[in-house]
């Protein structure tokens, strides 16, 4: 029998609601230095409360950027975010569901070195590996695209090794059905696997993105047209120059932050729902 213990419960409230408030209270503080005047910053203090240039210093960002940083509109270089990361979430998540789904259901020699190879993998992260990655990409003249942004990062060993892992709980009845029904490796891995692998996806998904989103080293290294900033390195330039407009660079942040977000919120639903079917 669960005893009911009033304070207990208060006692666990109080703990979430304080680190909430830790938690938010920082972005709080970016919506409101977002909304100042560039004098109100450079006085030292900040204000609690949100000021009256939020539009103006948002449409500023948004339309025309931060010309002393050499940073274009924060349009241009969310957008550029947006593509990277979906491209990066988009074929991570392809090449591993395909990797996986051979591994597992093909029968090939070396299967397993090869899946321990890819493994491997994971020891050579982009920043170790990125001199000869530079190189390749330069010779293939990926430069200043979005391809040379994307397509170095998109192997993945470690969705590979998560979807490897959920194929080998599926029941081997289940494909011996499906070899019954006459359906070939492809429609078994497109009408079975894949509405199976709805939770696993969903999580995925939401972790590379974020992860894309946030990339800054191998962007600032192949990009030199200001046409191809991301909105990373943009806030990074807009930092680093001698009197930051931080009214701008709070603006550019806070509409950075928005997007991971909303990906999140709207990947949750999904993973609620991967989560419901998969049990019916």
């Amino acid at each position: 029998m669960v005893e009911n213990r009033p304070w207990a419960n208060v006692f666990a409230h109080t703990v979430l609601i304080i680190g909430v408030a830790l938690v938010v209270f920082p972005v709080y503080i970016a919506i409101v230095a977002s909304t100042q005047a560039p004098y109100e910053l450079l006085r030292g203090t900040l204000p609690l409360l949100p000021g009256s240039y939020g539009i103006e210093n948002y449409t500023q960002m948004w339309q025309s950027g931060v010309s002393s940083s050499n940073s274009p509109p924060a349009a241009l270089m969310l957008w550029n975010s947006f593509v990277m990361a979906m491209a990066i979430t988009v074929g991570k998540l392809f090449i591993s569901l395909l990797s996986a789904f051979a591994i597992v259901y093909f029968r090939f020699r070396f299967r397993i070195f090869f899946f321990w190879l890819i493994f491997v993998t994971l020891m050579l992260p982009v920043e170790v590996r990125i001199i000869p990655t530079f190189q390749v990409v330069a010779n293939l003249n990926m430069l200043n695209s979005f391809a040379g942004l994307s397509i170095p990062l998109i192997a993945s060993a470690t969705a590979t090794f998560l979807f490897r892992q959920f194929f080998m709980t599926i029941p081997e009845e289940m494909l011996e059905a499906a070899r019954v029904d006459g359906a070939g490796p492809m429609k078994f891995f497109k009408d079975i696997l894949m509405p199976l692998s709805v939770t696993n996806i969903a999580a995925l998904f939401v972790i590379m993105f974020i992860y894309g989103w946030n990339q800054y080293l191998w962007p600032l290294l192949i990009t030199t047209d200001p046409d191809y900033t991301t909105i990373v390195m943009g806030i990074q330039r807009m930092t680093s120059e001698e009197n930051p407009q931080w009214h701008l660079v709070m603006a550019a942040v806070v509409m950075a932050a928005l997007p991971p977000v909303l990906v999140i919120l709207f990947m949750q639903r999904l993973f609620v729902k991967g989560l419901t079917e998969t049990e019916k």
